[in-house]
């Protein structure tokens, strides 16, 4: 008998590209899992477990892994790359004779990778030149969708196919998956948020209350959404679930990899041991470098990314820094109804 049901191949063996996996299954697809580990993808054919990333979750029976690239491509209608940041080229060269112009390719990695500043998707681009490429973002944290809580995702592409597929393949009665066609914006929203839950991370091991947090929430909202809108994102985007959606979830939650190393800085302890305890990839810290550089470069004020940025690798105590951020510029609230052009403006007038 033909198995007609529709393929999807997942390229990776961590958290969120497990908790997808299962989630096309429970769809009816057919799942093939690419991971590098023998030993792991022989563990979830066995045990239908994830035991290093996730090891409470029963992964639908229906999930096939292994560390056969051809395998796992061949016939998938949706290729999910949900490889960290750094490794993430490699491996899509390392895809690439087996893929498709056909294929429906979408990134669920929130990083930019460090050579001219690329955003995940535009990789996909560059090294395919394929048509139907989009990217999955927003506020979900993995042992979450896992554990079958409810949540929603975006899908942001160009390709209306690509958008409309991903949602028919993936979305399900806990698992929303809502449409943009503003991926560079999506994108960069997942990428950003990754540097203000250090700060939410280090503010709590500081002490500071709820009014604080509150403020470093909305004031992250505002630098993310100024960087972002400078280099071409729609600002309306950061209304959405990849952006104030994503940042509350990743600067509210002790789930969250780069709010864990920020706790970590904010009880003292240096760069090199909060990425040690942790044991997984935290983007957020690659993130800071590379957008501290971008901004310094392009002239984008974000003081918040300045200020991290002299913690993590200036070894400028955190609770210092915190207490400059505070004497730093009184300018607009939403700069897009008062610029802060016009804030400067009127305080010369004053003065």
């Amino acid at each position: 008998m033909s198995d007609d049901r529709l393929k999807v191949a997942v390229l990776g063996g961590g958290s969120f590209g497990t908790a997808l996996a299962s989630i096309a299954a429970d769809n009816g697809a057919r799942v093939h899992q690419w991971m590098r580990d023998a030993t792991l993808a022989n563990e979830i054919n066995r045990d239908h477990r994830n035991r290093h990333y996730l090891p409470d979750y029963a992964i639908n029976p229906a999930v096939t892994a292994t560390t056969d690239m051809r395998e796992v491509l061949a016939g998938a209608e949706l290729v999910l790359v949900a490889i960290p940041s750094q490794a993430f080229r490699s491996v899509v060269r390392q895809a690439r004779p087996w893929l498709s112009s056909e294929q429906i390719l979408v990134s669920t990695t929130k990083g930019i990778q460090a050579e001219a500043f690329k955003l995940m998707s535009e990789i996909l681009e560059e090294e395919t030149g394929f048509p139907h490429i989009g990217v999955i973002s927003g506020p979900n944290l993995a042992s979450e969708v896992a554990d079958k809580q409810l949540t929603a995702t975006v899908i942001a592409s160009d390709d209306p196919l690509t958008r409309t597929r991903v949602q028919s393949l993936l979305g399900c009665d806990y698992f929303r998956v809502y449409a943009s066609n503003d991926r560079f914006g999506v994108e960069l929203g997942g990428a950003l948020k990754n540097i203000y839950a250090i700060a939410a991370g280090m503010a709590a091991a500081l002490g500071m209350g709820e009014n604080t947090r509150s403020m470093l929430m909305t004031r992250a909202l505002a630098e993310m959404s100024r960087f972002a809108v400078h280099l071409g994102a729609n600002p309306m985007t950061f209304l959405g679930l990849s952006g104030v959606g994503d940042l509350i979830v990743t600067c509210s939650s002790k789930l969250s990899r780069n709010y864990r190393v920020g706790y970590a800085l904010g009880e003292g302890r240096t760069l090199e041991e909060a990425v040690e305890a942790l044991g997984q990839v935290a983007e957020g810290v690659n993130t800071v470098h590379l957008v501290h550089d971008k901004a310094t470069e392009e002239g984008v004020y974000m003081p918040l990314a300045e200020g991290l940025y002299q913690v993590l690798f200036n070894q400028v105590p955190a609770r210092d820094m915190a207490k400059l951020l505070m004497q730093g510029e009184q300018s607009s609230d939403v700069e897009f109804t008062l610029s802060r052009e016009d804030v400067k403006a009127a305080r010369r007038l004053e003065d």
